[in-house]
């Protein structure tokens, strides 16, 4: 047997409907729905955050729906720059991967700072660093140990923020509508706060300002096709996740949008506590601090949890395409990229320091290219599903024996693309966010020309190497 560190090839598929589903509902629900929705209300509305939020999970209905397709007929780890390489071009595929990998691998860093600023509200004594590196080492061994062990992990963290949103959504609700009395003795506000300030108090060009914030919030719905080439019975199992999972964020988005929007006012969204915090206070839940500040950890070590997997399997799945040295495609006997992994994580490191060092500079530009980079990523899915569709048909195959179709093709990936370009558009108009673009833009044209100046060596080395 060949030791550990020297396999290479395939990744195990251990991964069950249930895994699949809280892996895609631990990467989304985080802090994009915690804290996004208060600045949202302010600069939107109530009436205009619940028409934001309801183009976003249509925009997510319809990536999904085309990474549904493309990730049953070809199960594969790293699905969508595979899917982007072969039916948009190399470079492309390429760039993706780039893309996706750093939107996830900086997102390490932040969350690893935010949960230990969570843990010094109980423990203000010790430093932030020690419990950075406490959790560094948790989630790096959820990883590392297997892929079924990293899934049962995510699985409890995201059951967690689960059960915190529905009981935000069914006491919120009892609240709005009078069945559960305001702790202040206020009377219940029913829908009052939704048009309080008209139906759109700052016209509509926040909304489609805000678009990139909302496609943010329901980022890591993707994680579905990162992780197909580790599932049992992909061609069953992935229709299943894909439906339960838009499902319950529909619910879970929408739900807790509209208790927000109905029990805070404007005004008061967006300021100095979280809006669910505001919330709970306004029904009188004692120790709200607590409770919350226990499910903003366990959200964001969920979502680093969630991250460090995708970021780790784009390096294999680019060094499988032969795009990086072979080490990074290297897997242990349990089936785990253990190199890939562990540079993932110190991309999470580094960032981690410049969030520490320079947070007006290095860590902001990062992060702004990540909001920009799903949405990117989300782009190529529906132009993915476009081209395979077509030449599927071309081939002269019948769309019949695909075992998963996405419905109302060619409407449904050109819709998709279309929404994903107005959410980057939108992000021009917004002063707050436009370095998203000054940064997002040359980062992609930088992947485009590394991609070509790799690949024009490496055909001079074949040339050399064959005279």
């Amino acid at each position: 047997m060949q030791p550990e560190a020297e396999q290479s090839g395939t990744l195990k598929r251990s991964m069950k409907a249930r895994h699949l589903v809280m892996l895609s509902l631990g990467g989304v629900i985080g802090t994009g729905l915690f804290f996004n929705t208060g600045y949202i209300i302010s600069t939107t509305g109530a009436a205009g955050t619940l028409l934001a939020y309801l183009i976003g999970a249509l925009v997510v209905w319809l990536v999904m729906q085309s990474l549904g397709e493309l990730s049953v007929a070809m199960p594969e780890t790293g699905a969508f720059h595979v899917y982007a390489t072969r039916y948009l071009g190399p470079a492309t595929g390429y760039t993706v991967a780039w893309l996706y990998w750093l939107t996830w691998t900086v997102a390490l860093g932040s969350s690893f700072t935010a949960a230990g600023f969570c843990m010094q509200y109980w423990f203000p004594h010790v430093p932030i660093w020690q419990w950075c590196l406490l959790f560094c080492i948790i989630i790096f061994g959820l990883n590392i140990i297997s892929a079924r062990f990293f899934a049962e992990g995510e699985f409890w963290f995201s059951l967690v923020k689960v059960i915190t949103i529905l009981v935000f959504i069914i006491l919120g609700a009892a609240a709005t509508f009078g069945i559960l009395p305001m702790h202040d003795g206020t009377p219940a506000p029913f829908l009052h706060n939704i048009t309080a300030q008209g139906w759109f108090p700052h016209g509509t060009l926040p909304i489609l300002m805000t678009m990139v914030a909302v496609n943010f919030a329901f980022s890591g719905t993707e994680l579905i096709g990162i992780a197909a080439g580790e599932t049992e019975n992909p061609e069953k199992v992935i229709p299943v996740a894909i439906r339960t999972t838009i499902a319950r964020l529909i619910i879970f988005f929408l739900g807790t949008v509209f208790v927000l929007a109905a029990l805070i006012p404007m005004q008061q969204a967006g300021v100095e506590k979280s809006p669910f915090v505001l919330v709970f206070e306004k029904i009188g839940i004692p120790y709200a601090a607590d409770i919350f500040n226990f499910v903003i950890l366990t959200a964001i070590l969920s979502a680093a949890n969630s991250g460090l997997y995708a970021s780790g399997r784009m390096l294999w799945s680019l060094a499988n395409q032969r795009t990086l040295p072979r080490v990074f495609a290297q897997v242990n006997r349990r089936g785990i990229p253990v190199f890939a992994i562990s540079i993932s994580m110190l991309g999470g490191i580094l960032a981690l320091f410049t969030s520490i060092i320079a947070p007006d500079t290095v860590f902001v530009a990062l992060s702004a290219i990540s909001g920009f980079a799903v949405v990117a990523v989300w782009l190529s899915i529906c132009a993915s599903h476009y081209s395979f569709r077509r030449r599927y048909l071309a081939s002269g195959q019948k769309v019949e024996a695909l075992a998963y179709r996405a419905p109302w093709f060619p409407i449904l990936p050109i819709l998709g693309f279309i929404l994903c370009l107005i959410a980057c558009i939108g992000l021009a108009f917004d002063p707050s966010q436009r370095i998203a673009l000054w940064c997002g833009i040359p980062f992609i044209a930088c992947c485009y020309a590394a991609y070509y100046l790799t690949s024009a060596k490496k055909s001079k080395d074949v040339k050399h190497a064959s005279h």
